[in-house]
């Protein structure tokens, strides 16, 4: 998909950034006008760091406090050379107070960062200089505590007229695949879709933003050479470049993100942390049955997640209303009502938001999710004995992208003008609780969507077709290919009762759901979205303390390199 833009010059504007174009490339420009003109003030809203300012001394004080407390930290291995890395604003701020942590702990903590307040906007090479020099001016604050390493520095150092040894201007070629792979999905992530045009400007922006990371990180992983590489994310942007230069020098790499319970962590240890890989945790307790507990942890949750309400520290709803019941949807969305055994099957495809990080990259035999749909889709417009459902994430009411809507119009367009009877699209918007067509749902479709194993959780069957965190644990269809694909969907919907979820399997989705909510994500203090207010109740004094040893040292330890054991 080309995206073309309609752009008003304003011959002034133009002027004005080819000369910073030109003021570039000249050494010391960039750094001598901010120094006259903007000492100490951000370039940008987008990349203003006052509140880094403000609180770093507190935060070093409080990590050099900490360094001499002889408290249960000490009983941890101390001692690895970490490296650290971050961009954008937000991302900047939570790296640094981890940073801190990390350091009070023993460990020889160097923070690498590269100055941008936004990732799909084009910057001059003399904007660029300048927030570099805003950044450092700001994070040399957190010094001695933290050792700051401006990446855009170590690039200029690689490309000098002397080059230190071992360092290189240009990426070997599997690294370099990696790094093109890492555009595409920067591209597909930003624009929301997964067909994207790779001659587009956002796509050349983001291939040589991440091309310069990569490299500026591998001379940097050369010259210091940490024993532990903390990324947050790692899947997309500069952190995903980090993270595959990381992985391509064979150093252990911890990346890490926020899911939406607050003062918990996902986090990976050499693997992504989007893809919440669950197998350790699955393999070391799956077959450890919950107690009585844990039972009425999970149930609770489950009944709040059906009444679309909140609970305990989870802050996201995703369902607009309340569970009605099975029948009451089935009456409103005028499926077959009568005798049960009259009625055709409801197979329910539940979506992702198409362009997701928690979908990009997830095929197991489609090219993509997009694929996925449109075929799927397909087949159904051929099967008027099935009652087929497509119930678009509500995540999408809070995209700008490609909605699977659209895709599944632009299918049906082709076999027809008007909506088949059998088959029905519930928006984004609509106020239909999920959980009641699960209970009425024959058949589940999903990509990587929970939405599969809350399905399973209720005894649908649920074919699973992306890569997701809960395939393969004993409670999905898992097909690998577009022939089993298919010739599962026949199966199912030649017998559907003869398909229900055992009770055994059924526990084993109730199970294995607790192990993901309740064990999955780590105890930690500061959530990115919550970060201020998170560090009003654990200020960095509190967490270094015993009591923030007690509920937090664990995780700590694991984010700097120690093995997770479940």
């Amino acid at each position: 998909m080309t995206v073309k833009t309609t752009e008003v010059i304003n011959p002034r504007v133009s002027i004005r950034r080819r000369l910073k174009d030109l003021l570039g490339v000249l050494p010391f420009t960039a750094e001598l006008y901010w120094q006259l003109r903007q000492p100490g003030k951000p370039i940008t809203p987008r990349f203003d760091l006052h509140r880094l300012k403000k609180y770093l001394p507190e935060w070093r004080s409080a990590a050099m406090e900490g360094t001499h407390r002889q408290a249960g930290w000490r009983d941890a291995p101390t001692g690895r050379r970490v490296l650290m890395f971050a961009t954008q604003r937000y991302w900047i701020e939570h790296v640094s107070l981890l940073g801190m942590a990390l350091a009070a702990q023993g460990h020889k903590v160097m923070l690498a960062y590269t100055p941008y307040g936004e990732w799909q906007k084009p910057l001059t090479r003399f904007d660029v200089r300048r927030q570099n020099l805003y950044a450092l001016n700001v994070l040399r604050l957190a010094e001695p505590v933290l050792q700051i390493v401006p990446l855009l520095d170590v690039q200029k150092t690689a490309r000098g007229l002397i080059t230190p040894r071992g360092f290189t201007s240009t990426l070997p070629a599997d690294l370099e695949e990696a790094i093109r792979i890492n555009a595409l999905r920067d591209t597909q992530y930003t624009l929301e879709t997964e067909q994207v045009d790779t001659d587009s400007e956002l796509y050349r922006l983001r291939l040589a933003r991440n091309r310069e990371a990569a490299q500026a990180a591998l001379n940097s992983m050369k010259l210091h050479r940490p024993d532990t590489v903390i990324v947050p994310n790692g899947t997309i942007l500069e952190f995903g470049a980090v993270y595959q230069t990381a992985r391509f020098l064979g150093i252990p790499v911890v990346t890490y993100e926020f899911g939406e319970q607050r003062q918990r962590i996902w986090l990976a240890q050499n693997s992504e942390v989007m893809r919440q890989n669950t197998s350790e945790l699955w393999k070391a307790r799956g077959e450890q049955p919950l107690n009585e507990a844990q039972w009425e942890q999970i149930r609770t949750l489950f009944t709040s997640r059906q009444k679309a309400s909140l609970w305990n520290n989870f802050s996201l709803r995703w369902q607009g209303v309340p569970s009605e019941g099975g029948e009451k949807v089935r009456t409103s969305l005028g499926l077959d009502s009568g005798d049960m055994n009259r009625r055709r099957p409801v197979v329910l495809l539940a979506t992702n938001v198409i362009g997701d990080s928690l979908t990009l990259g997830r095929q197991v035999f489609s090219d993509n999710m997009t694929e996925w749909l449109e075929r799927t889709i397909k087949y159904f417009t051929e099967r008027p004995d099935v009652q087929f459902i497509v119930r678009i994430h509500p995540g999408e009411m809070l995209s700008k992208g490609s909605s699977v809507a659209d895709v599944a119009r632009r299918v049906l367009s082709a076999t027809s003008s008007a909506l088949p009877e059998h088959i029905y699209i519930i928006p984004a918007d609509a106020k239909v609780n999920s959980y009641d067509i699960f209970e009425i749902a024959d058949l589940g479709l999903v990509y990587t969507t929970t939405a599969g194993m809350e399905m399973a959780m209720s005894g649908v069957p649920v074919i699973a077709v992306g890569n997701t965190h809960y395939r393969g644990k004993g409670f999905t269809l898992d097909v690998d290919s577009w022939e089993a694909y298919f010739t599962t969907l026949e199966s199912v919907l030649a017998s559907p009762a003869q398909f229900r979820l055992t009770r055994s399997q059924v526990d084993r989705a109730w199970a294995y759901a607790y192990r993901f909510f309740f064990e999955y994500p780590l105890p930690f203090p500061w959530h990115v979205v919550h970060f201020l207010e998170d560090v009003q109740t654990w200020p960095l004094s509190r967490v270094l303390s015993g009591e923030g040893e007690a509920l937090f040292g664990q995780t700590y330890r694991y984010l700097a390199g120690e093995t997770v054991k479940w």
